[in-house]
């Protein structure tokens, strides 16, 4: 394992990321990933059912599931399946045990979000919750007009709904039974769906994906356009999962072509397209919060690194 981010993330660092290690654990599409608050340990889950926890120097151990999300330490975690039924499970990852089940959708949970002992979801069923993973009761129900999807700010005492791909709306955690604070409608989607939101890790923005081309950039205090990057590519209108470096300075979204594309936040621009050496389309992107380490997913996971004088990861 290298140590602690000390390389700054220029333009000239991230064009030299490359493969440095891959993982074949799974027979289907990766559909989540994420990472411990200590950078330490990844998680993901996949359409073939299991949940895969990657040790960043160890290896590998298998579960089973989708929408997996690590709540307030590495030992345990969330998720919505994809076969059984819409109730959000809350998984212990020493011993494989299930400690709590969250019930109360009654369609698809379209997101998860997890920040300490709060959860977010939504749902096809046109609500969104908030849960304390330390009881099984919902604390909160707000029942919107169209499809939501949802997300923490990273204090967490924001969140932000965005609904009917057309629509965002922020809450205050505290009070958001009063309703959202602030709504605004930075996008006219035409040809594509949202389909997953993330504030920047400075809180100043929010990143919105579709299951087109487009990756959309928003000023979270006032809704304003910042920009839109439209050149992924995107043939299967499928979700591709698009994030910030822990700097909030790079944007990384994959493609259904096997690339990775990386846009510099502030001036908008594309600083890299990054090549795996496959054509399998890249669901899932995420840089590593703590280390100088890139994580993309197609059935196989990579972990990419800047050159370092060891090969080793």
């Amino acid at each position: 394992m290298h140590s602690e981010i000390t390389m700054k993330l220029i333009p000239s660092v991230v064009q030299s990321f490359r493969v440095a290690k891959a993982f074949s654990e799974n027979s289907d599409r990766i559909n989540s990933i994420d990472f411990s608050s200590d950078g330490i340990t990844l998680i993901s889950s996949s359409d073939d059912d299991s949940i895969v926890i990657y040790d960043c120097e160890r290896g590998v151990k298998k579960y089973g599931a989708d929408l997996v999300r690590f709540t307030q330490n590495e030992n345990s975690a969330v998720h919505s399946s994809t076969k059984i039924d819409d109730t959000i499970r809350y998984l212990s990852l020493h011993d494989n045990k299930y400690i709590r089940y969250f019930t109360g959708h009654t369609k698809k949970v379209t997101s998860l979000s997890a920040l300490g002992d709060s959860l977010l979801s939504s749902s096809l069923d046109k609500s969104v919750r908030l849960w304390d993973v330390r009881s099984p009761n919902c604390q909160g129900l707000i029942a919107e007009t169209g499809r939501p999807i949802v997300c923490f700010d990273p204090n967490g005492v924001l969140f932000a709904a965005a609904v009917n791909s057309n629509e965002v709306k922020l809450f205050d955690i505290r009070s958001f039974d009063k309703g959202p604070f602030n709504t605004f409608m930075p996008y006219k989607e035409r040809n594509s769906d949202w389909t997953s939101i993330k504030f920047s890790p400075d809180g100043k923005m929010i990143l919105i994906s579709t299951n087109g081309s487009d990756v959309h950039l928003v000023d979270a205090y006032n809704g304003g356009s910042l920009s839109t990057f439209a050149s992924r590519v995107n043939s299967k209108g499928i979700p591709l999962e698009a994030s910030f470096s822990p700097d909030s300075q790079f944007v990384f979204s994959g493609s259904t072509d096997g690339a990775v594309h990386v846009w510099n936040s502030e001036s908008c621009l594309r600083e890299a397209v990054l090549h795996c050496g496959y054509t399998n389309p890249v669901h899932c992107v995420q840089f590593n919060p703590k280390y100088m380490m890139l994580v993309t997913a197609s059935t196989q996971m990579a972990f990419w690194t800047p050159p370092y004088p060891d090969d080793e990861l």
